[in-house]
């Protein structure tokens, strides 16, 4: 009989197969074992002998509006589907402040400042104290789904969300993936479900984009065998895990996204981590070119995009004015868990590094293992006229900024 390798690397993590170590960047060394003894995985901490250009750029060559950061989270609807009415707050405004200052980060939007009271408390805290370096979006109330009157529900905490100075509506991958018919149990409900058509609809009304997540990497999807190229990362985060029970596949989201797409072509839909697809360059280009109402943007996937920098290269030459730089940053302590987007000056160099040089063959997270996949990656030396508009100015346009 199969064993369920998800509870089984939840409660081993990993087991005798790699035993693996914490990826705090102030962790000591590991000890090398000598001669033949066994090396584990975790430990393979290897050197570079590449003489390669090295690059610090500290800050960007234009200033930069970071349209991924999650500064709060409505309270209990990340993975529960059972949001509330409340936010919990990651990071003081002040200190998000300082941190964008260091980085050459001129403005942020933070997706995730839930709904009603909270997100009020949110735009207050953030938007209003700092006018003009942050942009709160909020997020649909999952914890009413089950309201037979949840639709128009839906639809007027929208318009009310708007009026009180929200910029857009976040969609978690909670839609697709966690969000069942009766809250935690039941069927999943699927994204192209008729009843969030007056959301899609609202939001096209009131000219705010969505920012829409409904599908992780494609290995996420696949089981955790020798083969899986994110077999490290799932160790670390066995829940990311989606192969298998009644997940639904990648292909089927992201058809299932499509459908959305084309039954809302006045609504503006920003496909969040490269269309959630960052792997796979061609099928994200098909995308953009089928639906006009689809943008992207790069959050927590430059080590994608920087494996294969020709084909990046190419596609933001083609695809110039449609991304946005993000980050998908995450505030210190939580964000330490995932370094490829803990929000912290040294991982905005390594977004700069990537979009500003030709540097070869370097660290895409602030960490001492790579935590998304055993590589490194290549810069792709934008022109300053996409640079502009990677970095800010599609930004200005999506967010009504221009003069």
């Amino acid at each position: 009989m199969e064993l369920d390798r998800r509870s089984c690397l939840a409660t081993l993590g990993m087991g005798a197969l790699s035993t693996v170590a914490p990826r705090d960047s102030e962790a000591a060394p590991p000890t090398c074992p000598a001669g033949k003894e066994p090396l584990l995985l975790s430990d393979f901490r290897p050197r570079s002998m590449l003489h390669a250009k090295q690059t610090r750029v500290a800050t960007p060559r234009f200033p930069v509006i970071d349209v991924h950061t999650h500064f709060t989270f409505a309270k209990g609807g990340r993975k529960g589907a059972l949001s509330e009415d409340a936010v919990s707050v990651n990071m003081t405004a002040k200190d998000a402040v300082a941190v964008m200052d260091r980085a050459g980060v001129r403005s942020a939007v933070n997706l995730t400042g839930g709904f009603g009271k909270g997100l009020e408390e949110t735009i207050a805290a953030f938007d209003k104290a700092h006018p003009g370096r942050f942009y709160t979006c909020t997020e649909p109330m999952w914890g009413a789904f089950q309201d037979p009157r949840y639709p128009q529900l839906q639809a007027d905490a929208i318009e009310k969300a708007a009026r009180g100075g929200a910029v857009g509506l976040k969609v978690l991958k909670t839609l697709g993936l966690y969000l069942r018919e009766n809250g935690r149990e039941g069927p999943l409900v699927k994204v192209d479900d008729r009843r969030f058509d007056p959301m899609w609809e609202t939001c096209a009304a009131l000219r705010l984009p969505v920012y829409i997540h409904v599908s992780d990497p494609e290995a996420f999807f696949l089981p955790i065998d020798c083969t899986n190229e994110r077999w490290d990362e799932l160790g670390h985060h066995p829940d990311w895990s989606f192969h298998g029970r009644d997940f639904p596949s990648h292909q089927e989201l992201m058809a299932a996204r499509d459908r959305v797409l084309a039954r809302h072509p006045k609504t503006l839909f920003v496909g969040l981590h490269v269309g959630h697809d960052a792997e796979n360059l061609p099928f994200v280009s098909e995308s953009l070119d089928r639906f006009p109402n689809l943008t992207v943007e790069l959050g927590a996937r430059v080590g994608e995009l920087g494996r294969q920098p020709r084909a990046s290269r190419k596609f933001f030459e083609t695809y110039q004015d449609r991304i946005f730089f993000g980050t998908d940053a995450v505030p210190p302590p939580e964000g330490e868990s995932t370094p490829q987007q803990v929000f912290k000056p040294e991982l905005y160099e390594i977004y700069y590094r990537f979009l500003e040089t030709e540097d070869e063959y370097f660290d895409y997270a602030p960490a001492p293992v790579p935590p998304q996949g055993r590589w490194r990656i290549y810069g792709i030396s934008l022109p300053d006229g996409i640079l502009k508009k990677v970095y800010h100015e599609n930004a200005e346009r999506l967010l009504g900024l221009q003069k």
